[in-house]
């Protein structure tokens, strides 16, 4: 048996609750307001909801280089340097990212990951060798899905990903697909394709919003990623008003895959709640990825971060909600439990 307390972050209300939480055989037992002396703020795990983290081994490559020049495949920056890495370069760098994640409390993301079923693999073995189990969305042909958690598009302009929409369907996996970041033209074909998630509509209008809650499709967004590539910046209170919308950092190039940096800038720069950005930041990843976690309630598994409500950084502020999104780092965590 374990027990963590100070206060909670409770449900999905995220209610701070001072007291106890109790865990047995991974699973949280009982949330009990009691008093406490602890300063802690217990909070549960982050869920990445968009990752690409193969870009490990070009950190910042792609600085001051438009969206083209820096990802679009194949002769972008990124692609380039990814053909370039050996194997073991690519697994050790690409695990370095997960342990970094895992020692902010992310306990998993959600990846696109290049290059097929080789690429797919190779994303499996890094996971293996760090404490989070990545969810794979594969690339390529179908085959890729014998391997990865679900596929991947790159984007309705580039491709007719009409077959692998239909394996991924028929496999019972999930088809993710990128839409409306450089303009609006693929997301009327994105949605066609009858996605389970789409990525960035940074351009999304009334029109695809419409559609958007018809099919109920999930969205990941990634403020600032879309910030450093200079497509825009996504409607974010308007996709939350018509969807399920999650968090993630996009590319390692870009950006460090760190949920309290993209907490912080969405909390902000857009007209959303700091409770509503650490749901996206938390539970709707975990339910876009079929994860129970992102919730501390009995029952729920115990996935989740402590951090020192009396560090020199958070000591002093009024709000548990406000001080884990807009004010929290790495450097306050005091413990991870994955």
């Amino acid at each position: 048996m374990e027990e963590f307390e100070g206060t909670i972050l409770v449900g999905e209300s995220y209610e701070p609750v001072a007291g106890r939480l109790v865990v047995e055989d991974g699973r949280i037992t009982e949330i009990t307001e009691t008093g406490t002396d602890s300063t802690d703020i217990v909070v549960p795990a982050f869920v990445n909801a968009h990752t690409h983290i193969g870009d490990s081994v070009a950190k910042e490559a792609a600085v001051g280089l438009s969206l083209a020049a820096a990802v679009v495949p194949p002769d972008s920056r990124k692609h380039r340097r990814l053909a370039e890495a050996d194997r073991s370069e690519l697994v050790a760098a690409m695990a370095r990212t997960l342990e970094y994640m895992a020692q902010t409390g992310t306990v998993t993301c959600l990846d696109f990951r290049e290059f097929g079923v080789e690429g797919a693999r190779a994303l499996r073995d890094a996971g293996r060798q760090a404490p989070i189990d990545p969810f794979v969305f594969g690339s390529g042909d179908e085959s890729v899905l014998e391997v990865a958690d679900g596929y991947g598009a790159s984007g309705a302009n580039d491709d007719d990903f009409t077959a692998e929409r239909a394996a991924a369907r028929a496999a019972d996996r999930p088809f993710a697909i990128h839409a409306g970041e450089p303009d609006p033209t693929d997301i009327h074909p994105a949605l066609d394709l009858e996605p389970d998630l789409l990525v960035h509509m940074v351009h999304a209008e009334a029109e695809h919003l419409e559609r958007v809650a018809e099919q109920s499709v999930p969205i990941a967004v990634c403020p600032r990623a879309n910030t450093v590539l200079d497509v825009g910046t996504a409607p974010v209170r308007e996709l939350l008003d018509h969807t399920t919308v999650a968090l993630g950092t996009d590319n390692v190039m870009l950006n460090q895959p760190s949920m309290f940096r993209e907490m912080a800038y969405t909390a902000k720069h857009f007209d959303v709640t700091d409770r509503e950005v650490l749901e996206m930041a938390t539970a709707a990843g975990a339910e876009i990825a079929g994860r129970e976690c992102g919730v501390l309630a009995p029952g729920r598994p115990a996935k989740l971060l402590v951090l020192d409500g009396d560090s020199h950084n958070l000591t002093g502020t009024v709000d548990p909600v406000s001080a884990v999104v807009r004010r929290a780092t790495g450097g306050d965590v005091e413990r991870v439990r994955l």
